[in-house]
C-alpha cells in the first residue's frame, strides 16, 4: 500500500458508535404522557388559601393557564436532556469513536423559536387582560390608607364627620364593596398582601402605590408583608376582617370615638389584657396573657420590679432601653394608635402582673 493509501485509510471516517440515535416517537410518547400526568397534578393541587374577593377567581384561573402551558414545556425540555444524557454518553471503549454526522435542521429551528414566542405573546396578553379587569374602578368605592413600617401595618379610613383620618392597627372592610387601597411606607419597601384577596403590591417609601379588590366572602383573613424589611419581618402581621355594612359602621364609629379605658376593682386597667393581647402577644411571651412570642424579651422577667413609668417609657420609646441579646423591632409609634390612655392602662397593666413575688 502506498504512501497516499495509508494517509487515507488513517484519515477515514471511523465506525459509529451504533447506540448514539434517539428515537423521536418514544420521546414525544413518553413527553406527552408525562406532561398529561403533570398537567393533571398540577390542577388538582390546592395552591391557595380560601378566595375572598371578586379578584380571586380570574387570578386563579391565570394560574391553572400557566400550569396548563408551562408543564408541557418543562416536561419536554427535560425528556430530551435526559434522553441525551442516556443515548449519547460515551461508554467504555467508545473514546475514538464520532457521534453520527448531522445537518442543521432549519425547519426544526423555525418550529422551536416560533412556537415558544407565540406561547409566551399569548400569556402575556391574556395577563394584562386579566390585571386590566382586576383594577378597573367601580362604582361605590371605598378608599384604605395602608401605611407599613418596621414592623406593622396602620390602616386609615376617611372620617365621616370631617375630621383627622380614623386609623386603626385591624383592617375592617365591607362586604361586597369595592375598595382602593393606597400604599405609603415610612421607612423602607414593603409589600401589603391578603393572600386571600390574591392581590399584592409593594409599600414603597416616597410613592402612593394603589390597586383595588372587592371582598366578597365574610371573616378574618390573615395580611403579611412579602417584602423582606428587615429583623422583624416575619412579625409584621395584621387581621383583615371582611363583615356586614352594618357591623363595619359600627367599627368606625367606635374606632372615630374610642371609649376612655376604665379602672376595674382593684385598681387593674380594664382593657390592659386586651391591648396586649391584640398588640404585643405575638412577640412577647407573658404568663398572664397567655402568649408566647418570641421575637421580643419575655416580659415576666425583663419588667419584673420595673414601674408603671419605666414601662410606659418603654413603649413609647423602644429604642431607649434595648434588653442585651435583642434588637429593637418594635414600632415607635403605639402612643399614636393607643391614644396616651390606652399607653397608661398598658402600662399599668404590665407592671401589675410582673411584680413578681
Amino acid at each position: 500500500m502506498g504512501l497516499e493509501e495509508r494517509s487515507l485509510a488513517q484519515t477515514g471516517p471511523k465506525p459509529e458508535r451504533p447506540h448514539a440515535r434517539a428515537d423521536w416517537k418514544q420521546m414525544l410518547g413518553i413527553g406527552i404522557v408525562a406532561s398529561i400526568l403533570g398537567v393533571v397534578g398540577g390542577l388538582l393541587i390546592d395552591w391557595f388559601p380560601i378566595a375572598a374577593s371578586e379578584e380571586a377567581k380570574p387570578i386563579d384561573t391565570l394560574w391553572d393557564v400557566l400550569i396548563i402551558f408551562s408543564v408541557p414545556v418543562f416536561v419536554g425540555v427535560t425528556v430530551v436532556v435526559m434522553f441525551s444524557a442516556m443515548k449519547f454518553r460515551m461508554r467504555e471503549g467508545e473514546e475514538e469513536l464520532d457521534g453520527p454526522p448531522i445537518h442543521g435542521n432549519t425547519r426544526l429551528e423555525v418550529i422551536w423559536t416560533a412556537i415558544p414566542a407565540i406561547i409566551l405573546v399569548g400569556l402575556c396578553t391574556y395577563a394584562f387582560i386579566v390585571l386590566e379587569d382586576v383594577e378597573k374602578a367601580q362604582a361605590n368605592t371605598m378608599e384604605v390608607r395602608v401605611v407599613g413600617e418596621q414592623f406593622a401595618w396602620t390602616f386609615f379610613y376617611t372620617n365621616p364627620d370631617g375630621g383627622d383620618d380614623i386609623g386603626a392597627t385591624e383592617l375592617h372592610l365591607p362586604v361586597d364593596r369595592p375598595v382602593k387601597f393606597t400604599l405609603q411606607s415610612k421607612d423602607v419597601l414593603h409589600d401589603f398582601w391578603v393572600p386571600a384577596f390574591r392581590m399584592k403590591k409593594d409599600a414603597v417609601p416616597g410613592i402612593n402605590v394603589t390597586y383595588r379588590v372587592t371582598p366578597n366572602r365574610i371573616g378574618r383573613y390573615p395580611i403579611v408583608c412579602a417584602e423582606l424589611c428587615g429583623l422583624g419581618h416575619s412579625t409584621m402581621r395584621a387581621t383583615a376582617v371582611v363583615e356586614s355594612e352594618e357591623a363595619f359602621a359600627e367599627f368606625l364609629e367606635t374606632a372615630a370615638n374610642p371609649p376612655e379605658p376604665t379602672p376595674a376593682a382593684g385598681g387593674e386597667p380594664a382593657d390592659g389584657k386586651q391591648l396586649f393581647a391584640s398588640n404585643c402577644g405575638s412577640c412577647h411571651t407573658l404568663a398572664d396573657a397567655g402568649t408566647t412570642g418570641t421575637s421580643g424579651p419575655k416580659l415576666d422577667d425583663s419588667l419584673q420590679g420595673q414601674d408603671v413609668p419605666a414601662i410606659r417609657t418603654s413603649i413609647a420609646e423602644p429604642g431607649a432601653e434595648v434588653v442585651d441579646g435583642f434588637t429593637n423591632i418594635m414600632p415607635g409609634d403605639y402612643e399614636a394608635k393607643l391614644g396616651a390612655a390606652g399607653v397608661d392602662a398598658l402600662a399599668e397593666y404590665l407592671s401589675e402582673v410582673t411584680k413578681g413575688g
